[in-house]
């Protein structure tokens, strides 16, 4: 297959290159570096089977030559970005959805479309099934990010209802390991880096809220599980191990060794109390599970941040 993966040298992006490239697809590489990093897909250039694209998907999009399948990762995605760039993250989600599935209708391409649990909101179902309306807040803090992959996923169904383009869509919760950016705010990266360099490790409220943690490698399996199979979506890839932030911080003590203490800061506006997914659907359509557990996620990923120091 060629495919074409916007956001490409992003933390996703570039797990999601390496992984098609090993397994013999052609990849044209899309990024306009906002948030990726061109170190995450240096060592796959001198492959002749990939390319690298500087662009803006919130413009358009040509790219000369067949394409099987375009996979639309492209946003930035952490909460330090909703407040510092949400207009550019609006902009990923509908003028830079919207621009790809153009380009794969024009090309007869399949369309993935990578969503997020934020979708669901600081939901009131718990675990969350993709049959989950959410319970979002769309002038919130949050409201850039959760909004514009609603509109995503809109306009993607709207393309294959009207078009009847082939698209995919999932929809992924909390994933991390090696390639995460140091400073994008997201909570392992965040307890990682804290206790590597002996500082507090910050907690946001009293840690009971919850998330699901996803080793990169699982997630990655996942959307080429999806990519392969016949199924529209959406579907949630994600860790059905729940797990408090608390119990989280206390992980990367241990694994770490650090002397680090624990300091509580206000919870963010927004931030959702629950969060875990449903994944029978997965497990049923695609024959999809995590499983890599938590502990030798972790253990990787502080190792590879380690060597990063």
């Amino acid at each position: 297959m060629r495919v074409v993966v916007s956001g490409g040298a992003g933390f996703l992006g570039s797990h999601l290159c390496r992984a098609l490239l090993a397994r013999g697809d052609e990849v044209v590489c899309i990024d306009n570096l906002v948030t990726g990093v061109e170190d995450n897909v240096a060592a796959l250039t001198t492959d002749r089977a990939f390319s690298f694209v500087f662009h803006d998907v919130s413009t358009h999009v040509i790219v000369d030559g067949a394409v099987d399948a375009v996979m639309h990762l492209a946003s930035p995605a952490s909460p330090k970005d909703f407040t510092t760039i949400p207009i550019k993250i609006l902009k990923a989600g509908s003028l830079g959805t919207h621009n790809l599935l153009g380009l794969a209708r024009a090309k007869d391409a399949v369309f993935f479309l990578a969503s997020t649990s934020e979708v669901y909101g600081d939901p009131m179902v718990h675990p969350q099934p993709e049959s989950y309306w959410g319970n979002v807040n769309p002038i919130g803090p949050r409201g850039a990010y959760d909004e514009s992959k609603r509109f995503a996923e809109a306009i993607t169904m709207a393309y294959h209802r009207q078009h009847g383009l082939d698209v995919r869509i999932v929809r992924i919760f909390n994933v991390y390991g090696p390639h995460l950016r140091a400073d994008d705010g997201r909570v392992v990266s965040n307890f990682i880096l804290q206790a590597l360099r002996g500082e507090p490790l910050t907690i946001y409220g009293d840690g009971s809220q919850t998330r699901s943690f996803t080793y990169v490698d699982d997630e990655i399996r996942g959307f080429l599980a999806l990519l392969d199979s016949d199924y529209v979506g959406p579907v949630n890839l994600g860790n059905p191990d729940e797990c408090t932030v608390v119990q989280l911080a206390e992980l990367v003590l241990e694994l770490t060794g650090s002397g680090s203490k624990i300091e509580h800061l206000d919870l963010p506006v927004d931030d959702p109390t629950q969060r875990r997914p449903d994944i029978s659907l997965a497990r049923a359509v695609l024959r999809w599970a995590p499983e890599i557990t938590l502990v030798e996620g972790l253990g990787r990923t502080i190792g590879w941040f380690q060597t990063r120091k």
